[in-house]
């Protein structure tokens, strides 16, 4: 064997191993919060690994990062299987990510949609998410099986989901856009104590103070491009009694109803837009989600909850590194990257240069998962 050959082999050796030790770590951590099989602990494991790597949901890619053992095609296929697999519940993801991400004190609720389409087959993501410093921590999440709106029965069952895992004591107030509106819809958040910030279209007709005529709620607002206002008196819509606020722009007037007094609606409603990052950061700035060629819902739903995993590791990274070498701010004031892409960027440079980096690699992976309270488990062996 030459010199160089035997470089080579140490070299690769070296990698492998540390491969295997980084795996073992991750699957430790995963364990805490997924009681399954070993070997589903380790699929796991080095799906995450890969999603981080290849910055893509894509299966291929990700079973390129999967060890050298077995044919490509081969891991592909296992991926899939995972995917199809009923025991992989998707409340079991929730408790972990409760368990690690969701701030104490109030929360501001996010509900809103992301949909596309792959060929013939639609893509429509209707998701509940928690408001985090600038973007949104998902919690749960369905895939409807339409393209376009949701139902009042759809909107329901997701909330309903959310509240088995956290309750109602801590919603500050959910916020959501113009599509989810309607009189039960609004009876039922009100029946179950959530304060809400929702928009309306402009047009809504809506009772007005005196009760004796409906006018189009755009009317009760006589504003100048950039003004604001409150209507300090609660109208009738919809058969709820609710307070309307307006802004006008350049291009439109936004006009919120909440079920509670008080002059912070539009800026409370403005927190919508974090889960719009969220959705940015799964998508087009992350984990190209619309790349998946994946036509089973089910199935989708399942490689969300390792996307979900992924990002959060991500974010926090991003924030621990943060602290020790702040993210540079552009002339204009913005950052120069978002926590998340941060995180993200130096996990997958560590990811991809594990001989020289094992130790501060190791590192992150003992703290993915940390939760601030005691972990919840989820029983789903076979």
């Amino acid at each position: 064997m030459s010199c160089f050959q035997s470089v080579f082999c140490k070299s690769f050796t070296s990698s492998s191993l540390l491969f295997v030790q980084h795996t073992h770590s991750l699957e430790k951590q995963l364990k805490a919060s997924f009681n399954w099989h070993q070997s589903r602990i380790n699929l796991m494991a080095l799906a995450i690994f890969g999603l981080i790597q290849v910055g893509t949901v894509s299966l291929s890619r990700i079973a390129q990062t999967m060890g050298h053992h077995t044919e490509i095609d081969s891991r592909r296929k296992r991926l899939k299987r995972f995917l199809m697999w009923k025991g992989f519940e998707l409340d079991c993801v929730a408790r972990m990510v409760v368990d690690w991400m969701v701030p104490e004190g109030n929360w501001i609720v996010c509900l809103d949609r992301s949909n596309w389409q792959f060929g013939k087959f639609k893509i429509n993501i209707m998701m509940v998410a928690i408001a985090y410093k600038g973007t949104a921590i998902p919690i749960v999440w369905t895939l409807l099986p339409k393209k376009g709106m949701s139902s009042m029965e759809e909107r329901i069952t997701l909330l309903k989901r959310f509240i088995n895992l956290l309750g109602t004591e801590r919603i500050q107030y959910l916020t959501a856009d113009r599509e989810f509106r309607g009189e039960k819809w609004l009876k039922w958040l009100i029946a179950q104590k959530i304060p809400f910030r929702i928009r309306i279209p402009n047009d809504t007709r809506t009772m007005n103070r005196h009760r004796t005529e409906k006018l189009k709620a755009y009317r009760f607002f006589s504003l100048k491009v950039g003004e604001s206002m409150h209507l300090n008196h609660a109208r009738e819509l919809w058969g709820v009694r609710v307070f309307l606020s307006c802004y006008r722009s350049e291009q439109e007037r936004v006009i919120i109803i909440s079920n509670e007094a008080g002059q912070e609606a539009l800026g409370d409603y403005m927190r919508r837009w974090e889960i719009e990052t969220l959705f940015q950061a799964l998508k087009g700035r992350g984990f190209d989600l619309e790349s998946t060629h994946l036509s089973d819902r089910e199935r989708i739903e399942r490689l969300l909850g390792i996307v979900t995993l992924a990002y959060c590791w991500a974010y926090c990274t991003g924030e621990w590194r943060a602290e020790i070498k702040p993210i540079k701010r552009l002339k204009h004031g913005r950052l120069a990257n978002s926590i998340f892409r941060y995180g993200l960027e130096w996990l997958a440079s560590l990811l991809f240069d594990r001989t020289s980096s094992s130790t501060e690699l190791m590192f992150h992976i003992e703290m993915f998962g940390q939760p601030v309270r005691p972990a919840t488990h989820c029983d789903s062996k076979s």
